[in-house]
């Protein structure tokens, strides 16, 4: 990858990481989850391939951290198997572990 000149990806709801650097995954996946989440894909495939599987861990590693994610696992024969990790993300409306399951009352009602 070009380090002058960004690529601009599609938010679809897949991400494929064969055309990134591993050190670059690691900013990468938060900021295109969070895209995805704006647009209201609820849903992302993540293409990590199947090699020697460190790219993987790296990339479960990572979303075992945030707290977008609701759930997460590898991908079936028909997506992409273990080459690829199908990510479930937190709505904005859902209450993340960081918020200790509070909701937010609407706009204009006092908070308990």
């Amino acid at each position: 990858m070009d380090e002058g000149n960004p690529i601009e990806l599609p938010i679809d709801g897949t991400l494929d990481l064969h055309a990134f650097r591993p050190a670059e995954v690691r900013f990468l996946i938060p900021e295109y989850l969070e895209e995805c989440r704006k647009k209201g894909i609820g849903q992302v495939r993540i293409v990590h391939g199947k090699g020697t599987g460190a790219l993987r861990r790296t990339v479960h590693a990572l979303l075992e951290r945030m707290d977008m994610v609701v759930s997460f696992r590898l991908s079936d024969e028909t997506s992409g198997s273990w080459g690829a990790t199908l990510v479930t993300l937190r709505t904005e409306e859902q209450p993340g572990a960081a918020q200790q399951g509070r909701v937010r009352p609407p706009d204009g009602a006092p908070e308990s």
